[in-house]
């Protein structure tokens, strides 16, 4: 099947939604739909999608950040609050840690994120705000971070997103993006593939009782640009220093950048 660049959307106005051309305007709504039906089983469905490897990848975005206490973060698409978490955790030092505003427009993922015991023991250091990543409810030069994991795939325009994000950073802030990719090993590519798609949709299929939501988030990985095309589009929102480090054969990568 191969990898197919989610800038093949047809005429202006239209984009993708996974291998779906819709109207730009239609697929907000379906985006948020997608999420709200799988909001609930979310978290199990990426142990099971990943086998566990997702948190691998979290950790080690989290850690190449390395938040330091009253960091101030931004945490875009936060949804159930997994990297936030991570980011308290790894900055505490005794009473003090990162502060990370978790923006995501779909309130049920947020909803279920403030439920978990994590969001209540780091009560203090968590915002929840709902909010579009295209058009941020935040002041220009808020945060010394900001962060978005799997989420930038499921924008209608990347662009906008990337240019909130340098927006809303003070001079030298640093963005980071943890996006699934292309993998580097033609094999593993072949296999993932498989797997993505044979098996996936399958498993949210039996698990969150939703295999159209799940065959929407497969495609998505697949439309979604390599990692240097990416780079170049990082690069166009006017965020400099752009570094790619693959992970797990480039299945997924980290790009980091900084607001020049």
């Amino acid at each position: 099947m191969g990898k197919t660049s989610q800038d093949e959307t047809g005429p202006p106005g239209f984009t993708s939604f996974g291998y779906e051309t819709v109207r730009e305007e239609e697929k907000g709504a379906r985006v948020k739909g997608v999420f709200e039906s799988v909001a609930r089983r979310y978290d199990l469905m990426n142990d099971l999608m990943s086998m566990g490897v997702h948190r691998l990848w979290k950790d080690a975005f989290v850690s190449l950040l390395g938040p330091t206490p009253r960091m101030r973060i931004v945490d875009c698409a936060g949804g159930t609050g997994d990297i936030a978490f991570r980011m308290v955790e790894r900055s505490r030092r005794g009473a003090d840690a990162a502060h990370v505003t978790i923006v995501d427009v779909n309130e049920e993922m947020l909803r279920v994120g403030e439920r978990r015991p994590e969001a209540k023991k780091l009560a203090l250091h968590l915002d929840w705000i709902t909010g579009d990543a295209e058009a941020l409810p935040l002041a220009d030069r808020f945060a010394d971070a900001y962060t978005i994991a799997f989420g930038i795939r499921n924008v209608t325009h990347r662009g906008r997103a990337l240019a909130e994000a340098r927006r809303v950073l003070k001079p030298g802030g640093r963005f980071m993006c943890l996006e699934f990719s292309s993998p580097v090993v033609p094999i593993l590519d072949d296999l993932y593939e498989r797997f993505s798609f044979g098996l996936i949709p399958k498993i949210g299929k039996w698990v969150a009782k939703d295999d159209a939501s799940y065959r929407y988030l497969v495609e998505s990985i697949r439309r979604f640009p390599s990692q240097d095309a990416f780079a170049a589009e990082i690069k166009a929102a006017g965020l400099g220093n752009i570094a790619v480090r693959n992970l797990s054969g480039g299945i997924a990568a980290i790009h980091s950048a900084w607001a020049i």
